[in-house]
């Protein structure tokens, strides 16, 4: 049922390494989005959450980045540029681990659909494109619980970069990928890190079982698609509210 985008190509794992627990040991479920910035991976996946929860499911919402325990560290490193390609990858594996800790794997145990806006392939993706080993990537998240859906919304370099330089005044320091050195000029080091980013995710459309998503379809037929996989693969009725 995935929308297929043509000029994505696919490519073996570069190295083989861990890859995430696929054991099921809960009866909770997890649907993850992913993709490069503007791929309107974020809208969907709001529109899929206020439809489950008007419908009164059990869910759970987290996104990237988004530990109390570790963002202060973070914006502290970021704001005086003191972040390398590792530290960075630490800080946000730090984060990822406190929240599958004490929000991720509690809530699977407990019978929650959990929405993940990004999970470990933005990692993967980003952090491979900032020159971390993608067998070191992969160890370092072994620990992460498979996803059972995993949305890849991929849209033209083009047009999801369009869409963020739009839309914010500036861009911020890393998020333009400027600590790479690859351009003084800050929009075209952000488009030059968004298209390594991309590449990084194209090559993890089969290795990972992503379901591909057309990121330029309309807003309201992508989500009308998304609605439709998750009915499909999993039974949402266990996670309705109980008949009184």
């Amino acid at each position: 049922m995935a929308t297929s985008t043509p000029d994505v190509a696919i490519a073996a794992d570069p190295a083989p390494a861990k890859q995430p627990t696929t054991k099921r040991a809960y009866p909770g479920a997890l649907v993850v989005v992913e993709g490069i910035d503007g791929s309107g991976k974020s809208t969907q996946l709001y529109l899929l959450k206020r439809w489950l929860e008007i419908g009164g499911y059990r869910i759970h919402f987290t996104e990237w980045n988004s530990s109390p325990l570790v963002k202060s560290a973070t914006r502290r490193g970021k704001q005086r540029r003191l972040l390398t390609a590792t530290t960075f990858s630490l800080l946000h594996a730090a984060d990822f681990a406190d929240r599958c800790e004490r929000q991720i794997m509690p809530l699977l145990h407990g019978g929650y659909l959990v929405l993940a806006d990004r999970y470990i392939y933005t990692a993967f993706a980003r952090d491979g494109a900032r020159g971390c080993s993608p067998h070191w990537l992969r160890n370092l998240y072994s620990f992460a619980p498979a996803p059972d859906i995993t949305f890849y919304f991929r849209a033209p370099l083009d047009v999801a970069v369009n869409r963020i330089v739009a839309g914010r005044p500036k861009l911020k320091y890393y998020e333009a990928g400027m600590d790479l050195g690859i351009s003084l000029d800050r929009s075209e080091s952000f488009r030059i890190f968004q298209e390594r980013i991309l590449n990084n995710y194209d090559q993890m459309v089969e290795t990972d079982n992503f379901v591909l998503m057309d990121g330029t379809v309309r807003v309201n037929k992508l989500q009308k698609l998304m609605r439709q996989i998750v009915s499909e693969k999993i039974a949402l009725q266990q996670f309705a509210p109980k008949k009184k």
